[in-house]
């Protein structure tokens, strides 16, 4: 073969790698929201993720249109993709990476990624449960027939956290167990909530720690007891909450504020984000979805103020955050 074919050939390959590559990548011009650069919506797995995938396409389909109408005056033209990750941390670390742009986080995750990683992010929304209630706190749980009746009874017992980022499941309950100088048998991570209160369910564990929620106006439990009603009918007479923690502010929605080089546009979409989901909260759709995700029933725009109160618990304790994140 000639010389002059080989490089004929090399030089086609090499362009031919060129045009692809630049077919795959999104344009320098782009921006977050342009169809090549969707804004990256993240959920945090607290639950079952296949539900809150669900929810998490629909929430993203209503603001897709929502966005689209505010900034564009037409039905496309912002785009969103949406995602649950496999972790608490993996949302935080996702903000360092700049592989997420919003999100759905628990209150400990949010103090973490702003006070202590510095990220670039602001809590735009916080949630509502129950009766306009802008605050939750911990339970913990136990089985009815167990003998166990409070927090003290827990020494030498197997206990059973959600994740290590929950600030429910896990930083505020080992606080107190600490706190109260118990001496757990074993601990494990469940992952999710729902977990937790299954492995009390079946016995795994001796007790767990859990998120609590008031129970709503038809009397019905809203707390992660909820979430396994339907696998075991009897589960609020099973398992009995003998404690809680203190009351810490909701979770918040969080939005990277590097987003854009241009802050006017950074204020139009946060402003756009923020009145789309609190919309879509008084929807049909958007009271069974968010429900179904994270017990929500209302969102309200959010300062960064509202959460000093946890800012100084956290830094008040001896909580070892680095040791918390090998978990």
């Amino acid at each position: 073969m000639k010389k002059t074919n080989l490089v004929a050939r090399g030089l086609f390959v090499v362009s031919l790698i060129s045009i692809v590559s630049l077919l795959g990548c999104k344009s320098e011009n782009s921006r977050v929201g342009d169809k090549d650069a969707p804004l990256k919506m993240f959920f945090v797995p607290s639950d079952d993720t296949h539900t809150i995938a669900t929810g998490a396409d629909q929430i993203k389909a209503y603001l897709e249109k929502f966005v689209s109408q505010r900034l564009y005056q037409k039905d496309e033209g912002f785009y969103i993709n949406a995602s649950v990750p496999m972790s608490y941390i993996a949302v935080v670390e996702a903000f360092g990476t700049k592989r997420a742009d919003f999100a759905a986080i628990n209150t400990f995750s949010y103090v973490l990624l702003k006070d202590i990683k510095k990220y670039n992010a602001e809590a735009v929304l916080n949630v509502i449960r129950g009766k306009d209630e802008t605050s939750y706190k911990a339970q913990f749980i136990a089985r009815a027939d167990s003998g166990i009746n409070s927090i003290e009874d827990l020494n030498g017992k197997k206990f059973a956290y959600s994740d290590p980022a929950s600030t429910s499941g896990y930083v505020l309950p080992s606080m107190m167990i600490k706190e109260k100088g118990i001496k757990l048998k074993d601990h494990i991570f469940a992952g999710r909530h729902d977990n937790v209160v299954t492995m009390v369910y079946q016995g795994q564990v001796d007790a767990g720690a859990t998120y609590f929620s008031p129970k709503n106006e038809a009397g019905e439990i809203m707390d992660a007891r909820r979430r396994v009603k339907t696998q075991f009918p009897d589960v609020e007479d099973k398992i009995k909450i003998i404690g809680f923690s203190q009351e810490i502010p909701n979770a918040p929605w969080v939005l990277r504020t590097d987003l854009f080089k241009d802050q006017s546009h950074y204020e139009k979409v946060k402003s756009a984000l923020q009145d789309g989901l609190i919309e879509y909260a008084k929807t049909e759709e958007g009271k069974k979805v968010l429900m179904e995700l994270y017990s929500i029933t209302g969102l309200v725009k959010a300062s960064d103020a509202e959460f000093d109160g946890i800012r100084k618990m956290f830094s008040s304790s001896d909580l070892d955050v680095e040791k918390l994140l090998r978990k």
